[in-house]
């Protein structure tokens, strides 16, 4: 399926549907589990492309990953991790990347990361240098994917400190190798800026349920005891992030969807307090904490009642694309000065309803502007979303989803594009 157009449905849509597993928890919960000595059952997983690149290098780190079912997966360590007989191949994983970037330092030899175009631009210095200051060799040419780490079986640093500003991500990398010191471990933060802090405290959750112990010092620093992890189940909590288009799709047609919980320890699921706000969103709405809500969110605003500026976004021009300038061009394709960026804000501008056009929708390779756009598609006729394989990064179901809420999805083969 290389592209599908998307018929407004000129109703409400009601109905319900189960989101996919978080693929954050599910990924932390993998490693932690590879991590830990026996086996650990993690169910309600996500099964997508994020996870089954980390399921995989793990396997080729000598650790056994049954998947019993769709939503489940069993995992038994020992403690220890196996240097790879090749490169993991990582797509476009930024999770499994920057977690098994660190991971690798346990490794019984050297270990090379790799990934997809789209990762091999994604950075990844800081969190080198900050291995570095554990006594980690690892490097890094470009600054960038692909990573060599040379795994020693462990490390003997006590003291790091990260540069978070691009990434939360690289915090997490180092908080959940630093269990399996020798020693006490602090991570501490240079500066205050971070991306998207609520995902750390998914990491010291998850840390915790697989036996680890995490203090808190001040809101810069934590301190990790050794001792490493034990077997543990999960229930993996559905996907926050996947959660937004679901609630987005409901305000946009005035329907009811159902989704079987709204209880979420994930940082995006605060956009739902703002999705509530439609048609009336706020003039601005800074986004640094529920970055992988902010495309959902623009979509949402191109037919908000007022103009919206979004700030704090500045991270999302290093995620699986400059996901500031995609959602500025591709809105703007709907209808001409609908989107427009300034600086790193994204700013949208509702138009009257008449100036808006068919679209063909770039995707760019990134799952995120694909699901987003394709409300627009709710509102607008003739939006076709291109490449919309790409959601199986996160979300393989979505278009199955949306179709099962009555939208009706056109898909367009090879031949006839």
């Amino acid at each position: 399926m290389m592209a599908l157009t998307i018929t407004p449905p000129g109703r409400r849509l009601v109905g319900r549907v189960a989101p996919p597993g978080s693929k954050s928890i599910t990924n932390r919960a993998l490693l932690l589990a590879a991590l830990a000595r026996g086996e650990s059952r993690i169910t309600g997983a996500l099964k997508s492309d994020d996870t089954r690149h980390m399921a995989d290098a793990l396997r080729a780190m000598g650790v056994t990953v049954a998947e019993p079912d769709a939503t489940g997966f069993v995992v038994t360590g020992t403690g220890a991790l196996r240097a790879p007989p090749g490169p993991l191949f990582l797509g476009n994983a930024g999770t499994a990347t920057r977690f098994l970037t660190a991971a690798a330092a346990l490794a019984d030899g050297p270990v090379v990361l790799t990934g997809d175009a789209h990762m091999q631009k994604r950075p990844i210095a800081p969190l080198v240098t900050a291995l570095g200051a554990l006594g980690v060799e690892a490097s890094a040419p470009t600054g960038c994917p692909p990573v060599t780490v040379q795994g020693s079986g462990g490390f003997a640093g006590e003291a790091v400190t990260v540069d978070a500003g691009l990434s939360s991500q690289y915090v997490s990398a180092l908080l959940m190798l630093a269990a399996c010191g020798a020693k006490p471990v602090r991570v501490s933060l240079a500066g205050d800026a971070i991306g998207a802090r609520g995902y750390i405290d998914l990491t010291v959750a998850a840390m915790r349920r697989f036996g680890a112990t995490v203090a808190q010092e001040g809101s810069a620093a934590w301190v990790v005891q050794p001792g490493g992890y034990r077997a543990a189940d999960l229930h993996v909590e559905p996907d926050a992030s996947a959660a937004t288009y679901l609630w987005a799709a409901e305000v946009l047609t005035g329907g009811a969807i159902d989704l079987g919980t709204q209880d979420f320890t994930q940082p995006d699921a605060q956009a739902q307090a703002l999705i509530r706000l439609f048609p009336h969103l706020p003039a601005v709405i800074e986004g640094s904490q529920m970055q992988d809500a902010v495309p959902t969110l623009a979509a949402l605003a191109a037919f908000n009642a007022t103009p919206v500026r979004f700030t704090g976004i500045a991270n999302l021009r290093v995620k699986e694309c400059d996901r500031v300038a995609a959602m500025a061009t591709e809105l703007a394709r709907l209808a001409p000065g609908l989107a427009r960026e300034e600086g790193d804000d994204l700013v949208v501008t509702p138009q009257p309803r008449e100036s808006f056009r068919p679209a063909r929708i770039e995707t760019y390779g990134d799952h995120r502007i694909a699901m987003s756009m394709a409300l627009a598609g709710l509102v607008v006729p003739g939006v076709t979303i291109l490449e919309p394989g790409c959601v199986a990064k996160t979300y393989p179901d979505y278009w199955r989803d949306l179709e099962s809420l009555g939208v009706a999805i056109q898909p367009e083969s090879a031949l006839a594009i």
